[in-house]
């Protein structure tokens, strides 16, 4: 057992241990792959696929101590459940506190996946105490809209929608539009150097400006991330006006990501955004993604789908995120 396990919530059998490192991702990876038919989960997405060993090797590192924040249920011995905590700030100071749980489809609908979600709320709150946060945490959780009993689960306990990510899929990066349009007068676009890194930054970190539940994007986070080989910029003079950021999914070589599109404001609306993204396309192809994919946030202020659908992407699965209030 560990901190604000509660053992006695799970039918006989079943036991809470914590994460051990190495020699759980295998485990791990095999209760993503066995919960991927029933959930109808995308090996390719962009924002939540199944993922390896080595991945959850990755993501188990970037946790903080992740044998006290990762939780797995087994079962006569065998891994057959897992839960995951991360949190981090809003742009309106908001502290979220995020759980994710992933549990095998033939040991639903016996009360574990409730006693996953206790825990994770207990530990959550003991976290909140340590982190001092209480004033602005709120408890989050993420589900697919396939994933009908996770779903029903978060419903019950509270928890309700505030917002979607819907993903899009353009399958064959090869036959690509023509651009179809100049850009308007004085407009042009290149390559992102690193001098030109705190202006791309500036450019998405503003357009998200009237969003809610964004995460803080410092420039340090921005640097860490960094693969300038498919980005492209819009500057009016010298002033840039746009971005498109795009880059290689690392563990899917001939899939590409369009991670952000952005436009400013005073320059929305005049074809901007849909030469940068398909110079970005075109970018991606070029060191060899034969797909891409993107999302974007289903309220669409901005009418992206539109643009978006207009160059071949394609709707796939809903990304939905819940919310409940600490108390």
């Amino acid at each position: 057992m560990s901190d604000g396990a509660p053992g006695q919530n799970l039918p006989v059998g079943f036991g809470f241990r914590p994460y051990r490192g190495d020699e759980d991702h295998d485990p791990m990876a095999a209760v993503r792959l066995g919960c991927a038919e029933r959930d109808r989960a995308d090996p390719h997405s962009v924002v939540e696929g199944i993922p390896t060993a080595a991945e959850i090797a990755e993501a188990s590192a970037k946790l903080e101590e992740p044998s006290r924040n990762q939780m797995l249920v087994v079962h006569d011995g065998a891994v057959i459940g897992y839960t995951t905590i991360r949190w981090w700030q809003e742009r309106d100071d908001t502290w979220l506190y995020l759980h994710r749980g992933y549990l095998l489809p033939q040991h639903r609908r016996q009360g574990i996946g409730s006693a996953m979600l206790s825990w994770a709320e207990a530990r959550i709150r003991q976290l909140v105490i340590q982190h001092g946060t209480a004033r602005t945490a709120v408890i989050g959780a993420n589900a697919m809209a396939s994933e009908k009993e996770a779903t029903a689960l978060l419903l019950t306990a509270g928890y309700r929608r505030v917002f979607s990510l819907v993903e899009l899929k353009l399958g064959d990066l090869p036959q690509l539009p023509e651009l179809g349009s100049e850009l308007p007068s004085g407009i042009r676009t290149g390559p992102i150097g690193t001098s030109h890194y705190r202006a791309a930054w500036r450019t998405v970190v503003d357009s998200y400006a009237d969003n809610g539940f964004t995460r803080k994007w410092t420039f340090q986070d921005f640097i860490d991330s960094a693969d300038p080989a498919c980005w492209r910029a819009a500057w009016n003079g010298q002033d840039m006006v746009g971005v498109a950021l795009c880059s290689i999914r690392r563990h899917h070589p001939t899939v590409g990501e369009v991670e952000e599109l952005s436009v400013r404001t005073d320059h929305r609306r005049r074809g901007i955004g849909r030469v940068l993204l398909l110079e970005g396309l075109r970018s991606l192809r070029e060191q060899g993604a034969t797909t891409a994919r993107l999302y974007t946030g289903t309220a669409n202020p901005h009418r992206a789908y539109d643009l978006y659908e207009s160059v071949g992407f394609r709707r796939l699965n809903e990304y939905v995120r819940y919310r409940k209030p600490l108390a």
